[in-house]
């Protein structure tokens, strides 16, 4: 099955569940039922007769029974007003139909939408289309009500809350258990709770919703990584840069921002009368940062990267553990260059991103393609710019991905406002897909901010910004990579490498400390733990921590002057010396 047809069949089980509700519950009233990736759901109004997760099997039972009736969907075009009559007890209906004929209002007669309903054995529903041609195909163990939500009435808080019913679809039964399989992994290894068993970070209500605090090991898996893009990228000029959090809100109207996401900016105002907004990303303030001064062509190119926290208004009902939050550090850099140095500097980014990821583990083949994200044609008022920047900006991305072997894929309309992009696509271990590092070429940004340099040939010329991120939002890497490893980071990045355990503290305590001492010297990230827990509780409590090495010292070990280390995969290095050891460890940290 297509994933069209998958689409539509979902989005068909939508409408079988919104005609069993209004069987079962005659005053609800019914508002969105669209597909999603895993499923369907429908949002509903039930007033005072609200259903639980216990009542779901029964809705569910009643879908399957008369799934057999249901064939095709007909439908019928019909004017607002006879729309509006059939609606008339229905406050989330109307808005919807007052919403297309708003829209009508603004464009030719040619291009209005049509007013449709949709209707299958003896449900009639207001839709737009999308179905599977005959219902009684689909296999009814292949579809399950999953649960019950709540759901503000068209995302907006302030909008009435509603209940929303999910539902899971596939195309076979087999798919829908392999999927509920993953997903019950997928609780195991979810960051939130993870995070929180690692001591990793935490939240506060007095900070606030999608505010992380970072613990000192959350802290320290931060700097790691940033450590290590910044070790990746050291011979290619990258200089670090620091802004301000705030700033005018005339720097976004310039840049464009403001008009394409105002409504996702915190306003600050402070004892004057000048408005600022907390910073929703780095790149308007590193364009005045280069525009500070005169430039050269010889001064190009020019690279600045910082990590720089940036601010975003999400509602509350989309934050999600680390990753959607609303402070986001973001691992930026741009580079500003001449047209003729764009292929070298993409070409670095690009050598930048595989190599970070191939310290993860995360580039093979089949667990990573390249999205080539360029612009809609059908849609040209979404970006900023002309046809012939656009179309040049693309071929170049084109032509390095092709040259560079990169397994891409041009996806339209996934672009950037200002221009294309590459976007490194990874899986996690439970198949998910990710977008984590990114080259993106602006020619439009410079243009807008005026940004100048000096030709060869004394005139001035406006140069090309190029926005990369190797791991993106440190907090959504972070909640990644937490699920993906379930908590067993490779050895560079575990927050500590090795536990030293005494069998006895008393007996063997002190030889304990001197060899933690002497791998601490070694760089080696190690901990001394002397509890008066027997050795076997000490030995789980470390492996829940997902410590990669664990070292026990009796008196075998003492005697020899060795160690005895265990490691994951029933790994076991009995009776060895401590330099044997470091060498061991210190090749698997520089793999």
């Amino acid at each position: 099955m297509s994933s069209q047809q998958l689409e539509y069949l979902r989005h068909s089980l939508a409408h079988l569940l919104a005609a069993v509700v209004l069987k079962l519950y005659p005053d609800a009233k019914l508002t969105l039922g669209p597909a999603i990736d895993n499923g369907f759901y429908y949002d509903i109004d039930f007033g005072d007769s609200v259903p639980s997760e216990k009542d779901l099997p029964k809705i569910e039972k009643e879908m399957k029974k008369i799934l057999p009736k249901w064939k095709e969907f007909s439908h019928k075009e019909i004017t607002q007003e006879e729309a509006e009559d059939l609606y008339t007890d229905n406050q989330y209906k109307l808005e919807l139909i007052q919403e297309v004929s708003a829209r009508n209002a603004l464009v030719s007669e040619g291009e209005r939408e049509f007013i449709t309903l949709y209707t299958c054995n003896d449900f009639t529903d207001l839709c737009r289309g999308g179905h599977i041609d005959n219902l009684s195909d689909i296999d009814p163990e292949s579809f399950t009500l999953d649960r019950i939500a709540g759901a503000y009435w068209r995302g907006n808080e302030k909008n009435k809350m509603l209940t929303r019913i999910y539902g899971l679809a596939f195309s076979t039964k087999e798919e829908l258990e392999k999927y509920k399989t993953m997903r019950e992994e997928a609780r195991t290894r979810d960051h939130r709770k993870l995070g929180q068993e690692l001591d990793l970070f935490t939240f506060s209500d007095l900070v606030g919703a999608g505010l992380p605090l970072f613990t000192p090991k959350g802290t320290l898996m931060r700097d790691l990584i940033i450590n290590k893009i910044q070790e990746l990228q050291k011979d290619f000029g990258y200089q670090r840069v620091t802004i301000p959090h705030i700033t005018k809100k005339e720097l976004y109207e310039t840049s464009g921002h403001w008009e394409k996401f105002g409504d996702e900016l915190f306003k600050v105002k402070g004892q004057g009368d000048t408005e600022f907004v907390m910073k929703p990303m780095n790149c308007p303030h590193h364009t005045q940062i280069y525009a500070s001064r005169m430039r050269s062509y010889r001064d190009l190119p020019l690279r600045f990267m910082e990590l720089g926290v940036v601010y975003r208004d999400e509602q509350a009902g989309e934050l999600l553990g680390l990753s959607r939050v609303r402070s986001i550090s973001q691992d930026d850099g741009h580079v500003f260059c001449r047209p003729d140095q764009i292929d070298t500097e993409v070409r670095n980014i690009v050598q930048v991103i595989k190599s970070f990821y191939t310290s993860l583990g995360m580039l093979n083949d089949n667990e990573y393609w390249v999205s080539l994200s360029v612009r809609d044609n059908n849609t040209p008022e979404k970006y900023l710019g002309d046809k012939e920047t656009w179309n040049k900006a693309e071929s170049i991305l084109e032509n390095i991905a092709k040259e560079e072997k990169l397994p891409y894929k041009k996806i339209e309309g996934e672009a950037t406002f200002y221009g294309p992009k590459l976007d490194f696509m990874f899986k996690d271990a439970l198949g998910r897909e990710w977008q984590l590092g990114t080259a993106q070429l602006d020619f439009v940004m410079p243009k807008r901010f005026e940004l100048e340099y000096t030709d060869t040939d004394g005139s001035q010329k406006t140069p090309v910004m190029i926005h990369r991120a190797i791991s993106g939002s440190l907090e959504r890497f972070m909640s990644v990579i937490i699920e993906h490893f379930a908590g067993h980071f490779p050895v560079w990045l575990s927050p500590i490498q090795v536990a030293i355990l005494p069998v006895s503290p008393e007996a063997h305590g002190t030889y304990t400390k001197t060899v933690t001492n002497a791998l601490l010297q070694c760089g080696i990230r190690a901990e001394h733990h002397d509890s008066n827990d027997t050795l076997g509780k000490r030995i789980r409590n470390i492996k829940l921590q997902k410590v990669p090495y664990i070292i026990v010292v009796g008196d075998m070990e003492m005697k020899n002057n060795t160690i005895t280390v265990e490691g994951r995969s029933d790994l076991k290095l009995n009776n060895i010396t401590l330099n044997d050891f470091v060498t061991h460890i210190n090749n698997e940290i520089n793999a």
